[in-house]
């Protein structure tokens, strides 16, 4: 089994550009360590007759179905809104004439 040495998290730790102090060091150590026994008594386990999943549980959708129903009133919805011209909300102009950036 490998194990996660204190230079094996400097030379992460510089890839992703942190500064660590010791104590930080040695809780990652001890930690990736740990992760690694752990995953090493998994290994151990006998999964010939387990069927592979992408979950487990069983998933499904529950549908429900389409009702018409009575839309909020535009008044009640404006009222909401931080800004609006009594019809539609309004909100700032993002794109110029030509439709790039503004």
């Amino acid at each position: 089994m490998s194990t996660i040495s204190r230079s094996d998290v400097a030379y992460v730790a510089g890839l992703a550009q942190l500064d660590m102090d010791e104590a930080a060091t040695e809780r990652l150590v001890a930690e990736m360590n740990s992760i690694l026994d752990y995953m090493a008594k998994l290994n151990e386990l006998d999964t010939e007759s387990v069927e592979p999943m992408m979950h487990a549980m069983a998933l499904t959708n529950v549908f429900r179905e389409d009702e018409v129903t009575p839309s909020l009133p535009r008044e009640l919805a404006l009222r909401g809104a931080p800004t609006h011209d009594d019809e539609y909300f309004t909100v700032p102009k993002i794109l110029d004439a030509e439709g790039g950036g503004a």
